[in-house]
């Protein structure tokens, strides 16, 4: 967490708040989130600057501004969101970037854990890092037949594939635990193993869900918030997420849990995904 429908939720909310808006000032209140760019130089940078767009790029929110972009990627417990009143006590604790707007509001990237990153980056120091990064899942040419022949030639577990930012984008343990519930496929198989068929009903249900999730304004467990601190609220649809030891929604035999295929937490059910 965030994943795509998360961070794409930041994104159009700040769209419509932030483009046009100048950061008056910036106070960063730790420098370990940084990723290519010093403290010093950040905070050098950001005031006087007017925010042209905010678009998304996988799980980053791009921040472009009339110089450089700030590109936000908030891992596991970030976000950004848009202050009109001071903060409270605790939302003061957790706040990493803060930066007074030209309008009265502030702009905050908060992070519990820290360990998302802030990269500040021309164009081409952006499409570099960007390069690296694979398509996006929501893409109209990012068809079936194309995610098949990306996927298909892994004998890594299918769930690890789906979830490798330099395969397909966006798709993290939530999501993907859900694509594969529904497509039937056990997380744990080979890939390269999972029949063509199944490789497309995955790609149709990856496209589904992701459309959904963001419909919902996204997932939240724990620390997720929207730009405007609600939560989303894909979670009273997961079906397997999260419900570990609890009776599968399609024919009640109990839920289990791995941590064997990528290190992190896998809930399935085993009548089901085979």
């Amino acid at each position: 967490m965030p994943e795509l429908p998360e961070v794409e939720t930041l994104v159009r909310q700040l769209r419509a708040r932030l483009t046009g808006r100048t950061i008056l000032s910036a106070a960063l209140r730790h420098d370990n989130v940084l990723d290519g760019v010093t403290s010093r130089q950040l905070l050098r940078a950001l005031p006087r600057r007017t925010i042209r767009d905010v678009t998304r790029r996988a799980k980053h929110a791009l921040l472009q501004t009339d110089t450089k972009t700030l590109a936000v990627q908030p891992g596991m417990t970030g976000s950004l969101l848009v202050y009109d009143r001071p903060m409270s006590e605790e939302e003061d604790h957790y706040a990493v970037l803060v930066c007074p707007l030209d309008d009265g509001a502030t702009l905050v990237y908060r992070d519990v854990r820290r360990i998302g990153t802030l990269r500040w980056c021309d164009d081409a120091e952006w499409l570099a890092y960007a390069s690296r990064l694979g398509p996006e899942p929501l893409d109209p040419a990012f068809t079936a037949d194309v995610f098949t022949d990306r996927v298909s030639r892994s004998r890594a577990a299918i769930k690890k594939v789906i979830m490798d930012q330099r395969v397909v984008v966006g798709v993290g343990n939530i999501y993907a635990a859900e694509a594969l519930f529904s497509s039937g496929i056990d997380p744990s198989k080979a890939a390269a193993r999972v029949p063509p068929e199944q490789l497309r009903m995955l790609h149709g249900h990856i496209v589904r869900i992701l459309t959904a999730a963001i419909a919902a304004e996204g997932t939240t467990f724990r620390d997720y918030v929207s730009s405007t601190g609600a939560p989303g609220n894909f979670q009273l649809e997961l079906h397997v997420y999260g419900r570990e030891g609890e009776p599968c929604r399609a024919c009640g035999t109990r839920l289990v849990a791995t941590h064997e295929i990528d290190a992190r937490g896998t809930v399935m059910c085993w009548r089901c995904q085979n």
